[in-house]
């Protein structure tokens, strides 16, 4: 029962991910068709990660006050609608609507599915092998998704990068009918809602993506960029107020007094910023720049996706021998050597061959992190707060996919020159993962480290 349990909370997440870039590969078919500009590419796919960012706080603390099962079907069911509502409308302002809609619903999806691998798998190794299996598939289904998005836009159009979620979520509802154990002693309900912290951090999270968005052609003296920045630094600022002063905040700040925790989640977002940045701009290098076809596109990416399960594999077998954060260490070594030998590839090579080993070391890099990461955030928290844990460090996840694509496309279109762009965006993918990576050694060079405030789990 617990394996079918997991394959259904791990097939949930594997589309919510997936989503993320299997669009990618179609955004210039989608451009033509739908007649759009990049920058309105950048909506489409920011559209989906911006409400699912920002909604992924309030879906942990609702995942933490009522029943994971039910708001986790919920999710599925709502994914499978708003996916269908995507594959058939005909404008880009719809498609962008019901791409938000839809992150809605991953929100509700994410935490949930966390929280009952949290509350199913009681023994300790158990729970951390089930962890590290959820966030592997997450990294796989991340690479899976373009080379899915080329074969089903090549093969029957771009509206079906979004009907196959249909079959997927009802998959899952029928593995999901059963019953799953849920800890009722962890779920202490609460009446107060953190109303002003979700409003703020939608805000907060929505001027950040304008800013960065229309920087690109706008420049930076344009008034509504100046506006979002502006509008970004306030709200967050009132946020964090907020969130210091409320009895139940959606997202305690003292959990950022605990090291583990403040670790998995700033890595977690630097790591999402450099490879969802690059997914958003890979595919249209490869069509633009080298002229390949959709279909050519996505092939061009399976060696990044060939190494995810291996990747997984090593990375759990990895955190039970060297631990956690020195498992993530390697990933992150090996995610920053892929961006440097992508850099010095384009600069120097054009027959494709040279970009596979690059696009290994990056997948691998990044499948063997991200189960690190979540494993060393979520242990870092107590039973009754997993949802609350699991939102936030799947929000920094999002948070980052969205400055990643933001800056990145931002880059790109406030250049002439598009392989002087790419070059750009790699230089900032590696010192963010060289920014992850000295983070990281902190704790093991014997920095102090944040007293636990009692959160952490012995």
């Amino acid at each position: 029962m617990k394996s079918i349990t997991l394959i259904a909370l791990c097939l949930g997440f594997f589309m919510v991910i997936m989503d993320v870039t299997i669009v990618n590969v179609a955004l210039p078919t989608l451009a033509t068709q739908l007649h759009t500009s990049v920058s309105w590419l950048q909506w489409i796919v920011d559209g989906y990660t911006l409400s699912f960012a920002g909604l992924l706080l309030s879906a942990g603390y609702l995942s933490d006050q009522f029943n994971s099962k039910h708001l986790f079907r919920l999710g599925i069911a709502s994914f499978a609608i708003t996916s269908l509502f995507c594959g058939l409308v005909s404008s880009p302002t719809l498609l962008t609507i019901f791409r938000v809609f839809q992150g809605i619903a991953a929100a509700l999806i994410v935490p949930s599915s966390l929280a009952l691998i949290h509350m199913g798998f009681d023994e300790h190794t158990a729970r951390s092998k089930a962890i590290g299996i959820w966030a592997a598939i997450g990294g796989i289904a991340a690479a899976i998704g373009p080379m899915a998005g080329a074969i089903l836009t090549s093969s029957l159009g771009w509206r079906a990068v979004f009907f196959v979620n249909v079959p997927i979520a009802i998959l899952c509802l029928l593995l999901t009918s059963g019953n799953f154990k849920q800890n009722i002693q962890s779920i202490s309900k609460r009446k107060y809602f953190d109303w002003l912290g979700q409003i703020f951090a939608i805000l907060s999270i929505t001027s950040l993506a304008l800013a960065i968005i229309e920087l690109g052609h706008l420049g930076w003296k344009n008034p509504l960029v100046l506006i979002g920045f502006l509008l970004f630094v306030f709200s967050t600022l009132l946020f964090i107020f907020v969130e210091s002063r409320c009895k139940n905040p959606m997202l305690p700040l003292k959990f950022f007094k605990v090291n583990g925790f403040s670790i998995g989640i700033v890595n977690g977002l630097l790591l999402n910023f450099g490879v969802y940045g690059e997914f958003f701009i890979l595919p249209l290098y490869f069509q633009q720049v080298r002229g390949y076809g959709v279909l050519e596109t996505g092939l061009s990416l399976t060696p990044l996706t060939l190494v995810m399960p291996l990747a997984a594999f090593f990375s759990g077998r990895l955190i039970s021998s060297i631990n956690a954060t020195r498992t993530a260490l390697v990933g992150l070594c090996l995610a920053a050597l892929g961006f440097i030998s992508l850099l010095f590839v384009i600069d120097n090579f054009s027959d494709y061959y040279y970009f596979i080993l690059p696009l290994m070391f990056l997948g691998f890099g990044i499948s063997t992190a991200m189960p690190a990461l979540t494993s060393i955030t979520m242990h870092s928290i107590i039973c009754d707060s997993v949802g609350l844990a699991s939102g936030a460090f799947n929000a920094s996840r999002q948070l980052g996919s969205l400055i990643g694509v933001g800056v990145f496309g931002s880059i790109i279109a406030s250049t002439t020159n598009f392989m002087h762009g790419i070059r750009y965006t790699l230089y900032v993918g590696i010192l963010a993962y060289l920014l992850a990576i000295f983070l990281l050694l902190f704790p093991i060079v014997g920095f102090p480290k944040f007293k636990n405030m009692g959160l952490v789990k012995n």
